[in-house]
């Protein structure tokens, strides 16, 4: 009687398959490593003014209680350049000057802890904003095209929130003389403040989607349902919300 032994021998094609789980496993390994890190710290005053012009990616600034700024930036392609410099008492980072001709350079992801008197002009092509616990001279949001602006816990002098596609949120406080602009083209706008707010407030929505509900009264004048001007309380700020096809919306904080 003979024994006969048997033996595996591996297949091309079983080659290939395994070879192909072990890389479907490891990309997102791969993945991570393709993007890469920038960190950048700052010393300046309590009042200091960050300018960020970004071409596509999440910018997120938040205060925090030290005298200094804490720039980190994920970058997604190795070919993107991000130069912070800082001017006096100013920190500039221009990611569209930086990168110009070189066409697409995917997203960069920013971060900022700074201090709470900062200024803050921030700026992006495409992808969500959102700035917290900041009292300051100015602050600016600008999305020239899609994306969310996010911003909570704001005392500012000077508000500017504008995108085209994409949700304005505000939650803060309007100062007595400030100056207040909000604007989207498609999407919901959302004001949170205090009860006993003081502002004079012109709301244009051509959508007829105004709801100014605690804040109301009869000092409004409307122009069908399209356009509200009126004061409330004293009227000492100014405040600009128009919203070509979402909701304009004001919540008592």
């Amino acid at each position: 009687m003979k024994i006969r032994f048997l033996t595996w021998r591996p297949s091309i094609r079983a080659g290939f398959i395994a070879v192909g789980a072990l890389l479907a496993l490891m990309s997102p390994y791969f993945t991570v490593q393709a993007q890469h890190k920038l960190s950048k710290r700052f010393q300046t005053s309590k009042n200091v003014r960050i300018e960020l012009r970004n071409i596509s990616g999440t910018i997120v600034v938040e205060s925090w209680d030290k005298d200094e700024i804490r720039l980190t930036a994920t970058i997604e392609s190795k070919n993107a350049q991000v130069v912070p410099r800082q001017i006096d008492e100013n920190i500039v980072v221009d990611v569209m000057s930086d990168n110009r001709g070189k066409g697409d350079i995917g997203d960069i992801n920013f971060k900022l802890q700074v201090p709470v008197n900062s200024s803050v002009d921030l700026e992006t092509r495409r992808g969500n904003i959102y700035v917290a616990n900041i009292r300051s001279g100015l602050v600016r949001a600008h999305v020239s095209s899609e994306g969310d602006i996010e911003l909570t816990n704001i005392t500012a002098s000077h508000v500017i929130a504008q995108n085209v596609i994409g949700n304005i949120f505000f939650d803060g406080e309007f100062s007595r003389g400030g100056t207040y602009e909000f604007k989207s083209n498609k999407g919901d706008i959302t004001i949170r403040i205090p009860g006993d707010s003081d502002f004079r407030l012109v709301a244009a929505s051509p959508a007829r989607r105004i709801a100014l509900n605690d804040f109301w009264n009869n000092n409004f004048k409307t122009q069908d349902g399209r356009r509200y001007v009126g004061d409330v309380g004293d009227g000492r700020s100014s405040v600009s919300v128009t919203n070509f096809s979402g909701q304009i919306t004001f919540l008592r904080r």
